[in-house]
């Protein structure tokens, strides 16, 4: 199985989602999840390569907030309806406190949770970043640029958001997950 030949800091980030998951009242673990658990580990490839170019755990964590409220409310088709998402939040957020509509209807869930079809992509493509750049194991790193890969996911459009807020893009957090950076060596050896 695949898993075999995950590092110890790309097992982490597995385990990790699960418990970013279940935290956030989710009941599957999606891309979003394994983003979050990279960037909270402590070391590895991932958080090394998202330090070179600025980003933290709780500024990912703060726009994917963000982007899984504007997944989950399509502001243009309320307004079409003349509903002022903006007021329903403030109001929401006076009454019930910070963050209230967002978790509404989420509850923390027991036992096992699966992966999402778009997380699990997640992980096969991580084998093929760790086989294109001739890695010996699939580390965090390579899970990094596998959430870079499609632009479609809410973990890619964190990513990407938060790349922008601190004046860098995709291109440079690939070169540095790659060695190719003006970091230097990254440390591509498995945990």
């Amino acid at each position: 199985m695949m898993f075999e030949r995950f590092s110890s800091d790309a097992r982490a980030a597995v385990i990790g989602a699960q418990e970013v998951a279940r935290r956030r009242g989710a009941g599957s673990i999606e891309a979003v999840h394994l983003l979050l658990a990279v960037s909270e580990q402590e070391d590895g490839a991932a958080v090394r390569g998202l330090d070179a170019v600025g980003l933290t755990a709780p500024a990912l964590d703060r726009l994917a907030t963000a982007t899984e409220s504007a997944d989950a409310f399509d502001g243009d088709a309320l307004a079409a309806l003349g509903i002022d998402l903006d007021a329903v939040r403030a109001r929401t957020d006076a009454a019930f406190g910070t963050g209230a509509l967002e978790r509404a209807g989420r509850r923390r869930r027991r036992g096992h949770l699966t992966f999402t079809n778009e997380a699990a992509k997640v992980l096969e493509r991580s084998l093929r970043e760790a086989l294109a750049l001739r890695a010996p194991a699939i580390d965090s790193g390579h899970v990094l640029l596998a959430l870079l890969h499609d632009e479609d996911t809410s973990a890619c459009r964190t990513l990407v958001a938060a790349l922008a807020e601190r004046g860098s893009d995709p291109a440079a957090l690939r070169a540095v997950l790659t060695g190719q950076g003006s970091s230097g060596d990254r440390g591509r050896a498995a945990s």
